[in-house]
């Protein structure tokens, strides 16, 4: 049987597909020609300090977030400017899409020298001009409002840099793992919502904490896993027991200090305000959007009564079985004592205070309560002012000069040098010996007391 021939055609001449090729290079380049133009990235002047200030330290009447890409202008006119990150031009496209953009996106020289420092804005805040691109996201929405610089893992494509703005930038509730972040994403904050996740949360929760960051963008929200963590100070002696798959929600109000603030001054960029004093507000209800929201706006009136202060922050530790009987008994001796505060007020005779247990801390919380009931139920009280407190303390160091007088001796009154002085109890020295006046008694009358005593007639 004869073998058929196959049939072998020859390549098209290269001429021929160049063209076709050339087209689309030309479209490509149209493309992002085009797509440059409609998406023109603004410079931002580095000698106008208040565009500055406003990037860097987020004054103004209604600050912003800033993305900027430190890219330097070409020397002269004649000198080609250095291209744009396409990883940056691309993020700058996909996040303007929407009524709502992410951030304002910008162009600044990093290398310009600042003329109150003399330092270029990169030694100023840090940016490692040697990492390329450089950016750094600045704004409201960033920790100590202090410009972040972008690790460059995160920007290998312009897609993987907008869901990293997007985390940054999008108000969320943080992740805490240990007490530093508690500390930092939650009690330094003016007023945080701490969920405690007994177990994978449910679509109504996620929901309602999703509301809750539109309704109340002050609040800053956070969440830990109870099944693994556990909150010292906090659970056993102001929430209710863990139980597997049952949320709970605490609201707390930072009183004073913090861990640290931006400031224009290099060297007081780290102050310190002091120890973190916070106010808690736990949820006794179960939890549900409702339920929380009517918590929040307890604290966010500052209703009398509605806070109470802490003495310690909470820490954040491991869960373990040894950890949990240690705050079980915790538990159990702050029922005890509130229990018997309880009984204390029910058996406390009338017109005593409660509190007043006898010792010097009592009597004087007692003092101090009568004293604010006597000022409150007289209409005529009011509070003296500071140059009527210094005059009352003037008259009575007065008065003590005058009473320490009475009981000092003049000068001319004191008996010549090198005699002695005796006053009445004092002693006398007989025969080597100290004998008081007051033991001295005449022998008869001593007989006397003696017969009174064995006369039992």
């Amino acid at each position: 049987m004869a073998r058929k021939k196959v049939k072998t055609e020859k390549p098209p001449a290269i001429d021929k597909l160049m063209w076709p090729a050339v087209g689309v290079a030309l479209a490509f380049l149209g493309y992002y020609f085009i797509k440059g133009v409609a998406n023109e990235i603004p410079r931002l002047d580095v000698k106008d300090e208040l565009v500055l200030r406003q990037v860097f330290f987020g004054e103004g009447s209604s600050p912003k977030n800033y993305v900027v890409l430190c890219h330097s202008e070409p020397e002269d006119e004649k000198s080609a400017s250095i291209p744009i990150s396409s990883v940056f031009a691309d993020a700058q496209a996909e996040s303007g899409v929407g009524p709502t953009p992410l951030a304002e996106f910008g162009l600044m020289d990093c290398t310009y020298v600042l003329p109150s420092s003399g330092k270029t804005i990169a030694q100023r805040f840090g940016l490692d001009l040697q990492k390329r691109p450089t950016i750094f996201v600045s704004g409201p929405a960033i920790e100590e409002n202090k410009p972040k610089q972008i690790p460059s893992k995160h920007m290998k494509t312009g897609h993987m840099f907008v869901k990293l703005l997007k985390q940054m930038l999008k108000p969320h509730a943080a992740k805490i793992n240990t007490s530093k972040e508690l500390k930092s994403k939650c009690l330094n904050k003016d007023y945080c919502g701490l969920l405690l996740k007994g177990g994978t949360p449910e679509t109504y929760v996620k929901d309602a904490v999703k509301n809750l960051l539109i309704t109340y963008p002050q609040v800053q929200y956070a969440s830990i896993d109870s099944k693994l963590l556990y909150a010292t100070n906090l659970e056993a002696e102001y929430l209710p027991e863990f139980e597997s798959g049952t949320h709970r929600f605490v609201l707390f109000r930072k009183v004073s200090g913090g861990m640290s603030v931006s400031s224009g001054n290099e060297e007081d960029d780290k102050k310190e305000e002091g120890r973190i004093i916070t106010s808690i507000l736990p949820l006794s209800e179960p939890l549900s959007f409702g339920s929380i929201k009517k918590i929040v706006d307890k604290g966010l009136k500052e209703k009398a009564g509605a806070m109470k202060k802490i003495p310690a922050l909470p820490q954040v530790k491991t869960r373990t079985k040894k950890l949990e009987g240690v705050e079980r008994k915790k538990r159990e001796r702050s029922q005890n004592q509130q229990q018997k505060k309880k009984e204390q007020k029910r058996s406390t005779p009338a017109g005593q205070f409660a509190a007043n247990d006898g010792s010097r801390e009592g009597r004087k919380a007692e003092r101090d309560r009568r004293r604010q009931e006597h000022q409150k139920n007289d209409p005529n009280y009011r509070e003296k002012t500071p140059e009527e407190k210094a005059e009352i303390e003037r008259k009575r160091r007065q008065r003590m000069e005058e009473e320490g007088k009475k009981w000092n001796v003049a000068p001319e009154d004191a008996p010549p040098e090198g005699d002695y002085f005796e006053e009445e109890g004092d002693m006398y020295m007989d025969d080597e010996t100290y004998v008081e006046y007051e033991d001295i008694d005449d022998d008869s009358s001593t007989d006397e007391d003696d017969e009174d005593i064995l006369d039992l007639d």
